[in-house]
């Protein structure tokens, strides 16, 4: 880019191209996250220098015009980046993560020992360029359930201990209902309603899918059952192999919701009614064991494949369950021999970004050889 980054203005940016103003959006947000990583170094600096004292936080948010409760977290992240997790602040360093997504990784990390947290952040090293906050935290956790299985699996246990339902009343009638559940649960409770209000959502209906959402959930936590379509909620739990037979507790994941416990995914297996669909899988490619066309429409087997392989929907950021998503063509069905409806050429879209791939030709979705599950968006020339 032929800008000097740090002299634009309001007024430059008004005179650019879509490409500049892309580039400067990146070069920005680099520049954010190696300015941040020396925050962290400096906040880290002033804690040595005065001991570790708890008054530092307050200190810092004098300085730094924060509530005392941020400026606490700044400290305890800077800590924890300089000392268990060294690796994931270069990261920061190189431009590649923000303090956010760096923050929700000292989470997922904070009950593990300090050579089991370097392990952590040895593991996911190189990893992180291009995700988001919310993809960054699930690679944490699994390099977390990798390194600590038997205690990511105790603490799972202690978690669903957890459950609960809250009441909170809010403005001009409204309130919210919390629900915190395991996630198998509450995965299947979604689906069920998500798959009903869709149901419900023909010609003539003027309520959102959000509000016939809430409604259907309403009515069958009411007993109010007739009249309402039958609909069966199907989750996928991908169990590696080696973790079906018990032989480890690691790789077991939720569709849109991530790794869990290897105990839970075979209590899931064992159940005969269970509404969850168990899927076995290659312990180290994760590429699916057991679940060339002409049509357009992919049959039922090949439909449910691509489902299943894909897991969510692949666009950046996105974590819609495939179960709920679109199977698209990845080259246009009407393009010959590259539009096959095949394995190969078929992949997993949210309605929101299919529609956001037919209407802007300028992007495709590729997806890459080594791994089925990642997408890369990129321009057309």
């Amino acid at each position: 880019m032929m800008y000097d980054f740090f002299s634009l203005c309001g007024d430059d940016i008004a005179r650019m191209s879509d490409d500049a103003a892309v580039e400067t959006m990146t070069v920005a947000r680099e520049a954010v996250c190696r300015a941040q990583a020396l925050q962290v170094h400096a906040v880290a600096r002033l804690c040595k220098i005065r001991g570790h004292t708890r008054w530092v936080a307050d200190e810092v948010a004098l300085e730094l015009s924060l509530s005392k409760q941020a400026a606490a977290g700044l400290v305890g992240v800077a800590e924890v980046l300089t000392t268990r997790l060294p690796k994931l602040l270069a990261a920061m360093e190189n431009g590649e993560v923000d303090l956010r997504t760096a923050g929700k990784v000292c989470e997922v990390t904070a009950t593990l020992s300090d050579e089991q947290a370097r392990e952590v952040d040895d593991r996911i090293a190189g990893r992180l360029a291009g995700k988001d906050s919310e993809k960054v935290r699930r690679i944490a956790r699994d390099a977390v359930c990798a390194v600590d299985p038997d205690g990511y699996a105790e603490r799972s246990k202690k978690r669903r201990k957890d459950r609960r339902v809250e009441l909170i009343h809010a403005d001009e009638g409204m309130a919210a209902l919390w629900v915190h559940l395991p996630a198998e649960i509450a995965s299947a409770i979604y689906a069920k309603v998500d798959g009903i209000a869709r149901k419900l959502k023909t010609k003539g209906e003027d309520r959102t899918l959000d509000q016939l959402r809430a409604d259907v959930l309403a009515d069958l936590a009411l007993g109010k059952h007739e009249g309402l379509p039958g609909v069966l909620a199907q989750v996928y739990v991908h169990v590696p192999i080696d973790a079906a037979l018990g032989i480890t507790n690691t790789g077991c994941e939720l569709s849109g919701h991530g790794p869990i416990a290897g105990d839970i995914a075979r209590e899931i297996m064992r159940d005969p009614n269970s509404v969850w669909r168990k899927v076995t899988c290659d312990p180290v490619s994760g590429a699916v064991l057991d679940v060339g066309r002409t049509r357009y429409r992919p049959p039922a087997a090949l439909d449910e494949f691509v489902r299943v392989r894909d897991r969510e929907c692949l666009a950046p950021g996105c974590r819609r369950p495939a179960q709920r998503s679109d199977v698209d063509h990845h080259r246009d069905y009407r393009r010959g021999k590259n539009g096959r409806t095949s394995k190969s050429n078929l992949n997993c879209l949210c309605r929101r970004h299919h529609r956001l791939k037919v209407r802007h030709e300028a992007l495709v979705y590729r997806m890459e050889v080594k791994d089925l599950r990642r997408l890369a968006v990129a321009a057309v020339g």
